[in-house]
This record gives structure tokens, C-alpha cells and sequence, in this order.
């Protein structure tokens, strides 16, 4: 099973909009560290199949994918309905478009009443003629289920966003938390003997109210005890230089473009 990270900032990206001289906000990233650059968080993941499952539309999505050089997706799951990982939506179309038919979108209830009210267009009937427009099908799935999507078997389960309850997954030994701030038992239990996991950390110092800081990832990582961790949904104090000085053996900060091979 192949895993690329497609993006690994968090919602502003790095860089930010802003900077003095306009060219972008880097806080404590180093602009000549072409890891540093990090556009939304999205990852895809191919099976032994070759199918691939698209996970969250980020509004970076096009260009991530031509850099990537992702030909084509299966199927999409989306994490929650936060605008960084669905505003990319509208570039389903072209994926339509290369697999002729509309994809199935697997997301819980509350977030597909989400996207369905502010982009219902790419949830219409398609009409067996031109994508115009995305053509999603609706899929509804619930923490605590195993669904086969892109011919993988992915269990599901919850995380702690703050406000909202966003889906962590597991696909074999391999595990994916974006955006989260707390995980309860049950999520842990699905984690367990995990391989590699790609887990959302936003910032080096903490706490935040809504994203998990490096001391609360590396405490989980000492409870779950994977053979690779790899950082994600990182934002500007995360510098990539001083995380692969700092950080303990077996955890490491992704770039956008990584490839992840694990069974």
C-alpha cells in the first residue's frame, strides 16, 4: 500500500498570507527549506489494487495532485467539513471526468449535511452526459465501522476536534489523525499495534483548543509506540530543520509530497 501526503499545513498553509514584503508569513519555518512550503492537509492512498481513496478536497487539491503526479481517484473520504478540507470540491469534476462516472464521498451524517448545504450542486443526480460539475454520491459512515472503500478495508473511528468529532482511519498498519485534539479509548484500541501513522500536530508549544501540540502527539506516541510517526497539519512555529534535530527517534515532520510505503 502506497500513502502519499498530498499536503501537510494546516489551514493557513505555510506560508501564511502576509509577510512584510507580501511574499508570505513563514513565523519560525525557513523560507529556503523547500519542506517548510506546506499546502493544505490531504493524503491519497493506493491499494495493491492500484485503486486509490482520495482523503479530504483541500482548496490546493489541483496543484497537489499534478505535483504528486496523481493520474486518477477512486472514491473520497472526507475527515469533517471544516473549508480547508472540502473547498477543493469543484476539481472533482476533472476526476470525473478520467473515470467517467460520479465518485462515491463517505463521510458521517453531520458532515455530509455539511457539504451538502454549501456545495448540494456536486451532490445532484448526474444527468449520464458532460461533468460540468463534481458528481458525488453520498455514503454515510459511522465511527466504530469497518468499510470497504477503493477496494480497502478502513476502519473508522472518532476523534476530538474541539467543537466538533472529526474521523480518524486505519487501513491495515497504517493510521491517518488529522485535526484532532483528543482521542478517547476507542480511538486507541483501533490504533493499537499500528505501523505508521500520519497524526496532526499544529504547533511546537501548547495548548490549543482545537489541534494537538508536539508535547500531546509525543505523549500518544509513547502510549501507542509505532514503528513511524510521521507529523502532519502543521503550522508556522514547526520548522522542518528543527524538528529532524529535536524530535525522538521514530517520529518524523512530513513534506508535502512524501510517500509512505506500509502494508
Amino acid at each position: 500500500m502506497k500513502v502519499t501526503l498530498l499536503g501537510t499545513g494546516a489551514s493557513a498553509g505555510v506560508p501564511m498570507i502576509g509577510g512584510a514584503d507580501g511574499g508570505g508569513d513563514w513565523g519560525a519555518c525557513d523560507p529556503d527549506e523547500p519542506r517548510n512550503r506546506r499546502t493544505r492537509s490531504s493524503i491519497i492512498v493506493q491499494g495493491p489494487d492500484q485503486q486509490r481513496l482520495l482523503v479530504d478536497t483541500s482548496p490546493d487539491m489541483r496543484t497537489q495532485l499534478l505535483d504528486c503526479r496523481i493520474p486518477s481517484a477512486d472514491a473520497v473520504l472526507f475527515t469533517h467539513a471544516h473549508a480547508d478540507h472540502i473547498t477543493g470540491i469543484d476539481d472533482v469534476r476533472v476526476l470525473n471526468r478520467i473515470a467517467n462516472r460520479p465518485l462515491p464521498a463517505y463521510a458521517t451524517a453531520a458532515t455530509l449535511d455539511e457539504i451538502i448545504r454549501r456545495f448540494g450542486y456536486a451532490f445532484k443526480p448526474w444527468d449520464s452526459t458532460h461533468f460540468y460539475r463534481p458528481v458525488l454520491e453520498a455514503r454515510t459512515v459511522a465511527p466504530g465501522e469497518t468499510v470497504t472503500i477503493a477496494g480497502l478495508a478502513v476502519r473508522l473511528f472518532p476523534q476530538n476536534h474541539g467543537r466538533i468529532e472529526t474521523l480518524g482511519l486505519r487501513i491495515g498498519r497504517f493510521g491517518y489523525s488529522t485535526d484532532v485534539i483528543g482521542l478517547d479509548d476507542a480511538a486507541f484500541e483501533t490504533l493499537a499495534g499500528v505501523d505508521t501513522w500520519v497524526v496532526g500536530c499544529f504547533l511546537r508549544d501548547g495548548p490549543h483548543w482545537t489541534h494537538a501540540d508536539l508535547a500531546t502527539v509525543l505523549g500518544w506516541v509513547e502510549r501507542l509506540r509505532p514503528r513511524r510517526t510521521v507529523l502532519t497539519h502543521m503550522g508556522t512555529d514547526m520548522d522542518w530543520a528543527w524538528l529532524r534535530a529535536n524530535l525522538p527517534s521514530g517520529v518524523e515532520a512530513g513534506y508535502d509530497g512524501m510517500v509512505l510505503t506500509t502494508d
